[in-house]
């Protein structure tokens, strides 16, 4: 059985670039299977197919025709049916789940993934961390993307660690930056001590 990450979180905030960046990472160590969701159509499968040096039938989108985070959380038949098929060609060792982009409410269905993150990036606002949502305050790990950018932004990030810890609580998060490949680290290193 594969290790299924789920991957939620707001329009923009990075997840497709984030799962570009761990596979290349990782795919020379470990088996991986990708699974995307969007409304309309298989956009973000199809980016990675390209631009990913993987086999591009590791590599299955997933048009939900409707709510995203309902695809993950109330009705994962679609998910479900993608991992598993994934997991009967290739058995492999992680599979990432990646949820269209929603609001602050998304979480998935532990019937569907292991554990999940929920990225935000700073450009959103640095005010994200305070409005909370389900997906922020509950996720087993918070990624907060893009730090690169809070200069230009206009964000305080020490200010948005502050609300992150305030947020959270006891439960962990990750400032990164996908342009720095030391930023992912930490993020890998979560991964692995899951498996």
């Amino acid at each position: 059985m594969a290790l299924k990450i789920g991957i939620a979180g707001p329009v923009g905030s990075g997840k497709t670039s984030l799962i570009e960046s761990l596979t290349n990472v990782l795919k020379d160590k470990y088996s991986l299977g990708i699974v995307t969701n969007d409304i309309y159509t298989t956009e973000d499968a199809n980016y990675l197919k390209k631009t990913l040096d993987l086999d591009e039938n590791r590599i299955l989108g997933v048009e939900t025709g409707g709510c995203p985070h309902t695809a993950i959380r109330d009705d994962i038949s679609m998910n479900q049916k993608a991992v598993v098929e994934l997991e009967e060609k290739f058995n492999p060792d992680i599979i990432f789940v990646e949820s269209g982009g929603d609001n602050l409410s998304a979480t998935f269905s532990y019937e569907l993934i292991d554990y999940y993150l929920y990225v935000i990036d700073v450009a959103q606002g640095a005010d994200i961390p305070r409005k909370k949502g389900a997906g922020l305050l509950f996720s087993d790990l918070l990624v907060v993307n893009k730090t690169d950018l809070a200069p230009y932004v206009g964000v305080d990030l020490e200010q948005m660690k502050e609300d992150v810890a305030n947020n959270r609580k006891n439960k962990p998060s990750l400032f990164i930056t996908n342009k720095d490949e030391k930023s992912l680290e930490k993020l890998i290193e979560w991964l692995e001590v899951l498996l």
